[in-house]
């Protein structure tokens, strides 16, 4: 599992392991609610403690742990980051 915070929306995710995306602001995570998985933003609105949003991330975790899918691996980012076997010289 990746869990990977951004803050000007990075659409970074992973096929081999699940990426789970944090946004850390409100208005970012309302742009791109599509690509990211959890609001951060709202310790800073002030509508979550951090104990709250802490459980949030832990159940998530378990949740994509146990195979529901994140929303990079249900949009497909993830694909073209990761290739292990180059067909041509890498240099």
């Amino acid at each position: 599992m990746v869990i990977f915070t951004t803050g000007r929306g990075s659409c970074f995710g992973s096929t081999p392991s699940p990426t789970i995306k944090l946004a850390s602001n409100t208005p970012m995570y309302k742009r791109m609610v599509a690509d990211m998985d959890i609001n951060c933003g709202v310790i800073i609105d002030g509508t979550e403690t951090l104990p709250d949003l802490g459980r949030k991330i832990f159940e998530a975790l378990l949740r994509h742990a146990s195979g529901e899918r994140t929303k990079s691996e249900i949009s497909g980012v993830g694909e073209n980051e990761f290739v292990p076997w180059p067909l041509a010289v890498m240099c």
